[in-house]
């Protein structure tokens, strides 16, 4: 995207499409090293899901953890038993009725996604700032800050 040069409308739907089109690409590049340590996990999609929800929430029972997986309660313990095995989650009394249990993300898990996954997450967009000059740089976070603020002054 060189010197834009805005005529009309058409010309400014076309650049918002080219945008959201860079936006797009620079999100698939920054998500490559997740991806790819995810896929060193081998997890299925229904486990990443359920996974996903109990990073979020911090632990379930198992029913309330099918109610927002949207899956049969049997279909989410076979996935739980299948994680446990794994040692990626674990059972825990509830502490409010120890007749239940919890089923939780382990200390490894939570230590990935605090301390790894945020890494991966901003590595590419480092290295990609690393090689960018100085001047490179300051446009960058200019064009984004620009951005940002229009976008903002819209959800008012």
């Amino acid at each position: 995207m060189g010197v834009v040069k805005v005529k009309s409308e058409r010309d400014v739907a076309e650049l918002a499409r080219e945008v959201e089109g860079s936006l797009r690409a620079i999100q698939r590049a920054m998500r490559r090293p997740l991806r790819a340590e995810i896929a060193r996990g081998k997890l299925t999609a229904p486990q990443m899901a359920i996974m996903g929800i109990l990073v979020r929430s911090g632990g379930l029972s198992l029913k309330e953890l099918s109610k927002r997986a949207a899956l049969a309660h049997s279909t989410v313990s076979g996935i739980v038993d299948r994680l446990e095995k794994r040692e990626m989650v674990a059972r825990e009394p509830d502490p409010a009725d120890a007749r239940f249990s919890r089923i939780v993300v382990t200390e490894p898990v939570r230590a990935f996604v605090h301390d790894k996954l945020p890494e991966l997450t901003v590595q590419p967009l480092t290295e990609a700032l690393r090689r960018a000059s100085p001047a490179q740089r300051a446009k960058i976070a200019d064009g984004l800050r620009a951005l940002q603020g229009l976008l903002g002054d819209m959800a008012d």
